[in-house]
């Protein structure tokens, strides 16, 4: 394994993150619409806080398969918003949302 950057700290999660993802190539739809959906959810915080509340992203964004985010109701935003664990700003909520449906779009392309 390569030296660790400073920036993974001695927080077990960032470490994993930095050792196994961060600089990886990646491929998958589902992970690269994870991570679209996570960076934007970061915007302004740390990532050791966002990397903290991936498993509740994951639950609340149906483990972020594309289709499902794609027609999420207001409603359903709103639930999410209230009840779980996922960083409480709407627009970022909603974000998720309209991203799934642009990312829909590119697949398509």
């Amino acid at each position: 394994m390569a030296k660790r950057c400073k920036w993974a700290g001695n927080d077990p999660t960032m470490q994993n993150y930095h050792d196994y993802e961060w600089g990886v190539a990646r491929y998958d739809d589902t992970y690269l619409f994870e991570m679209l959906t996570l960076e934007g959810a970061q915007a302004g915080l740390s990532w050791q806080i966002i990397l903290n509340k991936r498993e509740d992203y994951r639950e609340a964004f149906r483990q972020f398969s594309v289709a499902e985010c794609a027609v999420l109701t207001d409603d359903e935003l709103e639930e999410i918003r209230l009840q779980t664990g996922v960083v409480k700003n709407k627009l970022k909520i909603r974000s998720v949302r309209s991203n799934a449906i642009a990312f829909q779009k590119i697949q398509i392309e």
